[in-house]
């Protein structure tokens, strides 16, 4: 059966902490730039996606999806990018609308349920006929993207996606900001509000009339921030019709190809209903891996370049190819 019960896992002895796996990597991990060639695609809606191409020459190519306020130059990212560029494929990261250095041209601009703009990069790649096979990996944000595309495609997936892989996803997004207001995890809470809040700032001004920011200091938590923002501008009534909607915890039963779910169970940002063992227990695709430390896209090697992420990654990949 898909679920793992024995993952290889082991956090080196002096990052146990789960504060400390999230945030040993953004702070201390050296990685190279990828050698991206960037490439701008139209929406349906008249905007515009900027995708990032490491291209090795090969025939497979990997779609990579960051987290929430990152980019296609997050380390984790990178790290990603050159493991699977080293193991055979070419890489597309895939940044997000308004995280490729410059506003979009929508109101509207990502969230964590949007999918349409990841069907759109697939049917790009797709029309480019140089690819015998898609994979897609995903983080946290991306992770849930990911894993709704592909239970919402269910048995009518391109044929090219052959194999998803998610990373610390909050699968369940009501409980997860739950978990994500508490106080230990202010840090990373006061970060994201303070990002998004600047992405509002220069939506403000394309569009002064839709965009109010009044007393914006006064929010602290996702909640406020959905209800106020997110839903309204994304067409949801509320932040919780938001989360219902948008949470791959209700698509993954329709997956119908193979997908690796990696959720640390330290990860300070996850609930415990981001952890589906009896569903993955019986499902012939979702196969779902908690190992006991990691933090929240951590997971991090004790002198090795590679982090264990990745390996698990390109191994689960490689083996459905």
């Amino acid at each position: 059966m898909p679920l793992v019960n024995h993952s290889a896992y082991e956090a080196p002895m002096f990052l146990r902490n789960r504060h400390l796996l999230t945030i040993y990597p953004t702070l201390f991990r050296k990685i190279a730039p990828a050698d991206y060639r960037r490439e701008r695609i139209p929406t349906p809606d008249g905007d515009f996606l900027d995708l990032d191409f490491s291209e090795k020459g090969n025939d497979k190519v990997v779609v990579i999806l960051h987290g929430l306020e990152g980019d296609a130059s997050r380390k984790y990212v990178l790290g990603m990018v050159h493991h699977f560029n080293a193991g055979g494929y070419d890489s597309v990261s895939m940044n997000f609308r308004g995280c490729s250095g410059e506003p979009n041209q929508a109101l509207r601009f990502y969230h964590s349920g949007e999918t349409g703009d990841l069907d759109t990069v697939i049917r790009y790649i797709a029309s480019l006929k140089k690819y015998s096979a898609i994979h897609l990996v995903g983080f946290s944000l991306g992770g849930n993207v990911t894993l709704k595309y592909v239970g919402e495609q269910g048995e009518q997936i391109n044929p090219l996606i052959r194999s998803a892989v998610a990373i610390s996803v909050p699968c369940d997004l009501a409980s997860s900001s739950v978990e994500l207001a508490k106080g230990h995890n202010s840090i990373y809470m006061n970060r994201f509000i303070r990002s998004l809040g600047q992405k509002l700032k220069d939506k403000q001004v394309q569009y002064p009339e839709a965009i109010d920011l009044t007393d914006y200091n006064k929010i602290r938590n996702f909640r406020q921030f959905d209800d106020r923002y997110t839903a309204p501008i994304h067409g949801f009534k509320d932040a919780m019709q938001y989360w219902t909607a948008c949470s791959s915890l209700y698509y993954l039963k329709n997956i119908s190809i193979p997908a690796l779910l990696i959720n640390a169970q330290d990860d300070p940002f996850l609930s415990k209903e981001c952890f589906p063992f009896e569903l993955a227990a019986t499902h012939p695709f979702l196969h779902f891996e908690a190992p006991r430390t990691g933090g929240h896209v951590g997971f991090v090697g004790f002198k090795d370049p590679v982090y264990w992420s990745e390996r698990r990654a390109l191994e689960f990949t490689a083996a459905i190819c």
